[in-house]
């Protein structure tokens, strides 16, 4: 795979446990998490919470009398934001709860428990951070479990939680359900855009699936830190499920026209995001979105994330059916590993595939 050998040539340095660190009920933030740029963070926040990102259902795509139009809603929702909270997804409502549920209970075990799982030298998998590479960094306001999960003859079970109780086969049915999401709406993704081949969405069949699951203290000084910095993903699709005990306690951020916007957790509902692979394949039609994770002074935040990937062995590049009609491509093909050789040889934060653009 890949990803994997371009990310473990990385040296993750080891950090503070910020669960930790807030259970001190500290009066500020230590520095190494006070964010140098908080002016710009804060300053450009939709003033009046008048934008909203799209809302897709997917039994409308399903049902061939709104499918048109839902499609169109699906395009639109892909080009302007490259963001969308899906709903009628069909990934059970249990299976939602009960991954909800192992995630805080893993956060809640005592820290010498959790550290069984911790991260070790050479791997990204694990208890602990990622992106970590300099001792004078600044650091985002979060925990977190990154583990590679599919395809599972590859799984390293000795990063994988033990406890709580089924913790692991709660994980396995979860993915699984993120799979069947995945394919399907890439499946109207590709006739959004008009695309015939269906390797388009096949492909993610075959795919890798990485599951990272964050904890966001509550912070003393919310202004002055940071959840995660601001990024586009790198990967194809990201699905994310929100578990605030409260939907007013939102906590991502999308960049949309100068403005951060909020989006508001919709319970049962996930967050789609597209990732630097879907925007070079749609040759630029679709946007990866600039975005980010804020904390708040009085509540503690989880969310779960799933990256998903098309097969390995699939070349990435504009799809050929954007292109035949004369449109130029935009972007260069690659191998998947040169992909991601590119991504973690860059900044992170910055709009990486700019450096593939032909």
């Amino acid at each position: 795979m890949a990803e994997v050998v371009a990310a473990e040539k990385i040296r993750w340095l080891p950090v503070p446990r910020v669960q930790q660190l807030a259970s001190q009920q500290l009066e500020t933030v230590p520095v190494m998490y006070v964010m140098d740029d908080i002016h710009d963070i804060i300053i450009t926040v939709d003033p009046n919470q008048s934008l909203c990102v799209p809302l897709i259902d997917m039994t409308k795509l399903e049902n061939p009398e709104s499918q048109a139009m839902e499609v169109y809603k699906l395009h639109s929702a892909c080009k302007e934001w490259g963001i969308f909270q899906l709903i009628n997804h069909g990934v059970s409502d249990e299976s939602l709860r009960n991954m909800r549920k192992k995630v805080k209970e893993f956060f809640e075990l005592p820290l010498t428990e959790k550290e069984g799982w911790a991260q070790k030298p050479g791997s990204s998998e694990g208890y602990g951070q990622l992106f970590v590479t300099s001792e004078h960094q600044k650091l985002p306001w979060n925990d977190m479990v990154f583990l590679k999960v599919i395809p599972f003859e590859s799984t390293k079970f000795e990063f994988w939680p033990a406890k709580p109780h089924q913790f692991r086969e709660t994980l396995v049915s979860y993915i699984e359900g993120m799979r069947e999401v995945t394919v399907s709406i890439m499946k109207y993704m590709a006739m959004g855009l008009k695309i015939i081949d269906e390797e388009f969405y096949e492909t993610y069949k075959e795919g890798t699936y990485d599951m990272r699951m964050n904890l966001y203290p509550a912070c003393p000084e919310p202004e002055k830190a940071i959840g995660i910095h601001p990024h586009i993903d790198v990967h194809g699709i990201t699905l994310l499920l929100e578990c605030a005990d409260s939907p007013q306690i939102p906590g991502l951020h999308v960049l949309k026209d100068s403005h951060w916007v909020f989006v508001q957790p919709i319970e049962g509902a996930l967050v789609v995001d597209i990732g630097g692979i879907m925007e070079i394949m749609s040759n630029g039609i679709y946007k990866a979105p600039l975005h980010r994770a804020v904390v708040n002074k009085t509540k503690e935040r989880l969310s779960i994330v799933t990256v998903c990937n098309p097969s390995p062995s699939l070349s990435i590049g504009p799809a050929k059916e954007l292109t035949m009609s004369g449109s130029p491509a935009l972007y260069k093909s690659v191998t998947i590993e040169e992909y991601f050789e590119c991504f973690y040889s860059s900044k992170y934060g910055i709009p990486f595939i700019d450096r593939l653009k032909i």
